[in-house]
């Protein structure tokens, strides 16, 4: 079957309110639509995700935003001229056509444009809003590839649209524009000096755990192997600790990759930068329980433009695993 009958019949099953896996620029999405009450509860459900927890909506354009919101502040204006298509959600006071299923009740809504060739087309094929947040149980590990999202979900989604790998890697950056001033809830695939730039100022982070932005609880993106954040200098003595002790363990860092390390510890294929860290990032953490590894040491990249991306997904995902 074409693309185009694939993305044809993939807007006929959200037009029934069935839920549809799509690849976006930062992670695949779990979609339907966006105004259906009854699409948006079963999407809770295949999700295992708390109702109270907000979900982005998706739109096929920039010019369909004012449909869906009360105001466009001139912040978010400039914020979306800049950068939708793209990987930046902006937050703005929903209009009565979202249902609160949609917000966890709350007068906000998150939207964005996505930056892929299919999401665009399904959205365009759709014709309406399309809520998505990522295709995998809530908590876990986001899917970068159709097969992440059939290993997850299995037959709980209705169908997937293969769009390859995806571009970006990491959920996008959530800009809050309902307040004096803006504010990033989640940092992602828009570095915040991106942010200020076109807002002329500096920009507050308020990403600690909260249910107000989606993937800010503390622990998140956990796969099921432990993830320990260390630094390089301790990689070999942490190394051989656990080891000794009898765990699996394996390692992921930037390349170069240190010489000096214990003969048992499996090293990651390496990210050569630290954009090529954030695109592979989830990949390797499902390489790790593909391997079935019991800790994996994470050297953090520098904090630096999507690196501070990068080492928030790590401190959640480490927060979020170990024994259940």
């Amino acid at each position: 079957m074409s693309e185009r009958a694939d993305v044809a019949r993939a807007a006929t099953v959200l037009r029934d309110g069935g839920l549809v896996a799509f690849p976006t620029e930062t992670v695949y999405g779990l979609g339907c639509d966006a105004e259906s009450p009854a699409a948006l509860r079963r999407l809770f459900a295949v999700k295992r995700r708390p109702i109270e927890h907000p979900v982005i909506v998706h739109l096929a354009g920039a010019e369909a935003l004012e449909s869906f919101v009360t105001e466009v502040p001139s912040t978010a204006r400039a914020l979306v001229d800049a950068f939708w298509p793209g990987p930046l959600t902006i937050v703005l006071r929903r209009s009565g056509r979202i249902p609160d299923e949609v917000t966890g009740g709350r007068d906000t809504l998150g939207l964005r444009v996505p930056d892929q060739p299919v999401a665009r087309s399904l959205l365009g094929a759709f014709g309406g809003a399309i809520a998505a947040p990522s295709a995998n149980r809530f908590g876990k590990v986001s899917p970068t590839t159709a097969a992440d999202v059939r290993a997850d979900l299995g037959d709980d989604v209705d169908l997937i649209l293969d769009g390859g790998p995806c571009r970006v890697g990491i959920e996008s950056t959530i800009v809050d524009c309902t307040g004096a001033a803006p504010a990033i809830l989640r940092l992602g695939g828009v570095a915040q000096a991106g942010i200020e730039d076109v807002v002329g100022a500096s920009v507050e982070l308020r990403i600690a755990g909260t249910t107000a932005a989606p993937g800010t609880l503390p622990g998140h993106y956990a796969p099921a192997a432990r993830v320990m954040v260390v630094e390089r200098r301790v990689v070999s003595l942490q190394a051989s600790s656990l080891l000794a002790s009898g765990d699996r363990v394996a390692l992921l860092m930037l390349a170069p990759v240190l010489a000096e390390l214990p003969a048992a510890l499996a090293v990651l294929d390496p990210p050569v930068d630290v954009d090529d860290f954030a695109r592979v990032l989830y990949t390797r953490l499902r390489d790790a329980d593909r391997a079935g590894v019991d800790v994996l040491l994470v050297v953090a990249p520098p904090p630096d433009g999507v690196g501070a991306a990068v080492v928030d997904r790590l401190t959640r995902a480490a927060v979020g695993t170990g024994p259940q």
